[in-house]
């Protein structure tokens, strides 16, 4: 089973990008997608030519903003349904969390909160990092869960390029990481550090001095999964050569 993952900054945009013919040469079973940027009203007056995938919109109330999206793979057996939200307003109303309910384990696509500069978003972050954790350690009391998407988090000094320099920055806050830390610590399992050691990759560059042509990354794009899960990862890695966003796919094959 092949599952993508991608930050994509804008459906609209990327679809002018290429994103039909990712989609071709992929091929993934899952693709999830954050930060899709379209409302529920423009979506349905929007033409997407997805072929060969069936698509799940979690769509922000707040126009341009946020928003996720699950694809599934026509003919893609084991699905059940697919489920918006955490159930909590504050945070579903910006579209963050879908659940695709599968056979054997739970899939959660989640666009995490940037805490934003000066840290003012910070308390809303780690307000909708706990309630997803109390809700996926709920999920695995059924069956085990992969938690994917844009943690908005470089856990550790490898996961970005200039560590010292971004000390208490969004994203390397000392709180953020040690959540990351807590999360880990819980029994999930980081799989592209499970499978590729201290192998340095990124996943998002800024659009700032050509960060993305010095590679100057951070690695803030995870597929997480439960301990039951781990002796199932053949693959994780990063398609960081695929461009149309500031965010690179990140995918895991089971």
């Amino acid at each position: 089973m092949k599952l993508i993952s991608w930050n994509v900054n804008g459906i609209r945009a990327i679809g002018k990008k290429g994103f039909a013919n990712f989609l071709k040469t992929q091929k993934p079973d899952i693709l999830c997608l954050q930060e899709v940027k379209i409302s529920e009203a423009t979506r349905l007056q929007t033409e997407f030519d997805f072929a060969g995938y069936i698509e799940h919109w979690n769509s922000a109330q707040r126009p341009g903003y946020s928003g996720t999206a699950i694809l599934v793979r026509e003919g893609f057996k084991g699905l059940e349904k697919v489920k918006n939200g955490l159930g909590l307003k504050s945070f579903d109303e910006e579209g963050r969390v879908q659940t695709a309910v599968l056979g054997k384990f739970y899939l959660v696509n989640a666009y995490f909160p940037n805490s934003r500069p000066e840290l003012a978003r910070l308390d809303y972050k780690l307000d909708f990092n706990q309630a997803l954790f109390k809700y996926v350690k709920k999920l695995e009391k059924t069956k085990p869960v992969i938690v994917t998407g844009d943690y908005n988090v470089a856990h550790e000094p490898i996961d970005l390029a200039r560590p010292k320099e971004n000390e208490e920055n969004p994203g390397y806050s000392a709180a953020e990481r040690a959540w990351m830390t807590k999360f880990l610590r819980a029994g999930f399992t980081d799989t592209f550090r499970e499978l590729n050691g201290q192998k340095i990759q990124y996943s998002w560059w800024s659009h700032r001095a050509n960060a993305r042509s010095r590679n100057v990354g951070w690695r803030i794009d995870y597929f997480c999964v439960s301990a039951k899960l781990k002796k199932q990862l053949k693959k994780a890695y990063i398609l960081d050569k695929v461009t149309g966003s500031d965010h690179a796919p990140i995918g895991i094959e089971l």
